[in-house]
C-alpha cells in the first residue's frame, strides 16, 4: 500500500488476532490495531524501568553479560569497547537493550550481549558461536561488514538475525531493523505518486544496493499505477553531466525524478539537471535519507522531497529511557529496543519455537517506537516515516506517515 497520511491509523487493521492476545503491550504484533503509539507501546501498562540511572555513555564500556531468566535463548551482538562513535552507539544500542529486558524481556528471555569490538571477524565468530548455543534469534551485529557476512552462513542451524547495521538491505533469513535507502526512495516515491504523479526516472549509484531500490521504487510505484520509465545508474561524482544528458534524450517531461546516490552527495546532478531545466520548482524531486548526511543549503535542494525517520523521535520510551539513563534515545536507541521487544513479545506468545520466517514475515507487521514496519522474504524492512520537504536548506515535515508498500 502506498499511503500519504497526518495518522498511523490509515494503516488496514490486523489479522493476526489470535497473537495479539497474548502479546505485551509495549510492541504490538500484526500492527495497526490502535490509532495511538503511545497507547501499545507504553510499557507504564504493564512493566516497569530500570530502577538507576546512568550518564551517557560515552567513554564506559560495559562488559558482555546476561540480562534475564527466561526459557528463550537470545544473542545480542554490540561494538560495547569499539573507539568513537561506533562505540558509542553499541553502548547506547546496550541501555536500550536493559530498558526493554526490565519493561517486558526478564521473565521471557534469557539475553546474552557480547562484545565485537567493532571487529567484524569476531562479530561473525560470535555470530557462529551463538548458533551453538542454541540462541533462537541473533539481534545485531552493528558492523555493516560483518553482517553482510554472515550471508555465508547458512544450513537450518543459523538462527533468524535482527541486524542493526545502516545502510543493509537484507537477505532472507537476516533481516534488516534499520531504515535503509531503498525504502526511503519508495516510500518517497510512493507519496508523491499519490498526488497523480504517473511517469517517474530514477537516477541510482552503481553498486550491490542498486537492485534492490529499483525493485522497491517500482513496487511502491506500481500499487498507485505509476511506473519507472527509465532507471539510470551512475558514479554520482564522475558521471552527473552524463546521466542527466542520458535520461533528457530518452524521457521527455518527467513528473517524478528519484535520486538515490548513497554516501555521495546527490549535489552534482542536481545541479546536471537544473542546467536542464529539471528543477523541485518544475518536476517532483525525491531524494532519500543519505541526503540528510549532506547540507542541503544549496539552492539545487530546496523544494525535493525526502521520507525518513526523525532521528530524535523515539515515541514513547523517550522520556524514560531519558529518565533512567541520563541522556537523551536516538533512532539508534529505538533499533534496539524494538528489536529486543520484539524478540520478547514473540517468546511470550509463541515460545522459542516461534521464531519463524512465517512469524517475522507476518504481512501486516509490527508496530514499534519509531513506527510501523514488516519484513519481506528477502529480508528488507518496509517502515513508515514522515515526509519532508526541503525549504531553506531545512526539511520541514509536511506529512507524519507514508510508505512504500
Amino acid at each position: 500500500m502506498a499511503t500519504l497520511s497526518e495518522s498511523p491509523s490509515s494503516f488496514p487493521a490486523a489479522s493476526w488476532r489470535g497473537l495479539l492476545k497474548v502479546l505485551p503491550a509495549a510492541l504490538l504484533l500484526a500492527a495497526c490495531q490502535s490509532n495511538n503509539a503511545s497507547g501499545v507501546l507504553d510499557p507504564a501498562n504493564g512493566g516497569s524501568a530500570p530502577a538507576t540511572s546512568q550518564p551517557a555513555p560515552q567513554n564506559t564500556a560495559p562488559s558482555a553479560q546476561t540480562l534475564g531468566k527466561g526459557a528463550t535463548r537470545a544473542t545480542m551482538l554490540l561494538p560495547l569497547s569499539a573507539p568513537g562513535t561506533l562505540g558509542e552507539k553499541g553502548r547506547k544500542m546496550f541501555d536500550a537493550a536493559k530498558l526493554a529486558m526490565a519493561d517486558m524481556g526478564n521473565d521471557l528471555l534469557t539475553l546474552s550481549i557480547q562484545d565485537t569490538r567493532g571487529d567484524s571477524t569476531n562479530a561473525k565468530d560470535l555470530v557462529v558461536k551463538a548458533m551453538s548455543s542454541g540462541a533462537s534469534i541473533i539481534i545485531g551485529p552493528v558492523e555493516l561488514d560483518a553482517t553482510q557476512r554472515l550471508s555465508a552462513i547458512s544450513g537450518p542451524k543459523r538462527p533468524p538475525v535482527l541486524a542493526l547495521a545502516e545502510n543493509f538491505s537484507g537477505v532472507p533469513g537476516i533481516y534488516a531493523m534499520a531504515l535503509n535507502e531503498a525504502d526511503s526512495a519508495a516510500a518517497g516515491a510512493a507519496a508523491i505518486a499519490q498526488k497523480g504523479k504517473r511517469k517517474f526516472v530514477l537516477f541510482v549509484t552503481r553498486g550491490p544496493s542498486a537492485g534492490a531500490i529499483e525493485k522497491r521504487v517500482a513496487n511502491g510505484l506500481s500499487i498507485t499505477g505509476a511506473s519507472l520509465a527509465l532507471t539510470v545508474p551512475l558514479d554520482p561524482g564522475r558521471e552527473a553531466e552524463k546521466a542527466a544528458s542520458d535520461m533528457t534524450a530518452v524521457v521527455t517531461a518527467p513528473e517524478g525524478v528519484v535520486i538515490a546516490t548513497g554516501d555521495a552527495s546527490p549535489l552534482p546532478l542536481l545541479q546536471a539537471l537544473k542546467a536542464r531545466n529539471i528543477t523541485a520548482s518544475k518536476v517532483s524531486i525525491i531524494g532519500t535519507d543519505r541526503w540528510l548526511e549532506h547540507s542541503l543549503a544549496d539552492p539545487a535542494y530546496q523544494g525535493a522531497y525526502v521520507a525518513a525517520l526523525d532521528r530524535n523521535e523515539t515515541g514513547p520510551i523517550a522520556d524514560r529511557f531519558k529518565a533512567a539513563y541520563g541522556y537523551a534515545a536516538d533512532v539508534d536507541v529505538a533499533y534496539a529496543y524494538d528489536s529486543v521487544a520484539l524478540t520478547a513479545g514473540i517468546a511470550n506468545a509463541l515460545g522459542a519455537k516461534g521464531f519463524t520466517r512465517q512469524v517475522l514475515e507476518n504481512k501486516n507487521g509490527f508496530r514499534g517506537s519509531t513506527g510501523v514496519f514488516h519484513f519481506l522474504a528477502d529480508g528488507a524492512s518496509e517502515r513508515s516515516m514522515p515526509l519532508y520537504r526541503i525549504d531553506r536548506g531545512t526539511p520541514k515535515k509536511i506529512a507524519d506517515s507514508v510508505t512504500g508498500y
